[in-house]
């Protein structure tokens, strides 16, 4: 499943968890990095109006699904994808951590969910190594001086896993920059992942969740902040669908 912005080609590139998991255990086992981004209606969007964002996007290394409407469109299209939201990928992406002796840390939130996220799985994971807690100023840039600080001391530290709860567009910049400048870690963009697992934020419950109405939940729980962004999202369904179905027709690009 793939979509085409700005000439940038956006691939959901793992169709399930098991793929996910092979492709990022064979990462780990031999010590070599990768990014991996989480795609959502709100990142198609955000990428049609900032070119940085698509390029940084294209050079991810793994893309899954986070979002029902990518999913259902990965099923109009004839190329059915699973979902695989990034805050649901922190707990297994750890514990395969722990298993293979791979050092982890966290970039983004603030110290305090850092620290009470950090400290929740090391207790449920034992041999996770967090070794790495950074909270960026606010501002922060992924383009500038302190973001290339932060990615060498993560390679020399010999991190092997990196969880960016930067949000994006900051968090897959920095991903994309990090191939080059720490190729030895591994980049997974969670959004506000850490949030939930610290108890800082409170997710839908899981009926919520398997009901895909876990948008309206947040909506309601702020929506002034998320009720235009969501309006933007299903403002470009009807071409996204159009799309999809073309694909499906043709097997060519979708557009």
């Amino acid at each position: 499943m793939q979509f085409t912005i700005g000439g940038q080609v956006i691939r959901v590139s793992l169709r399930d968890f098991a793929e996910l998991s092979e492709a990022v255990g064979q990462r780990l086992a031999a010590r070599e990095g990768f990014a991996l981004a989480t795609l959502n209606l709100d990142h198609l969007v955000k990428m049609r109006s900032d070119a940085a964002f698509a390029r940084a996007y294209a050079r991810q290394d793994m893309v899954v699904a986070d979002g029902n409407p990518i999913v259902w469109l990965s099923r109009l299209a004839g190329e059915p994808v699973e979902l695989l939201p990034g805050s649901d990928l922190i707990r297994p992406l750890c514990r395969m951590a722990a298993g293979a002796g791979v050092p982890v840390a966290f970039v983004g939130s603030d110290a305090e969910t850092l620290r009470a996220a950090g400290d929740e799985l090391e207790a449920a994971f034992p041999g996770l190594q967090v070794v790495e807690r950074c909270a960026p100023p606010m501002g922060f840039d992924p383009d500038g001086a302190g973001a290339a600080e932060i990615l060498a001391r993560l390679e020399a530290e010999g991190v092997g896993l990196c969880f960016l709860a930067l949000g994006a567009p900051k968090q897959e910049r920095l991903a994309a920059r990090g191939r080059a400048l720490a190729p030895g870690v591994g980049f997974v963009s969670i959004g506000a992942g850490l949030d939930f697992i610290s108890g800082r934020q409170k997710r839908a419950p899981v009926w919520v969740r398997r009901l895909a109405m876990e948008w309206v939940w947040r909506a309601l729980g702020d929506l002034r902040r998320l009720g235009p962004r969501y309006a933007k999202c299903i403002a470009i369904l009807p071409r996204l669908v159009l799309g999809a179905l073309r694909r499906r027709m043709s097997g060519g690009a979708q557009h």
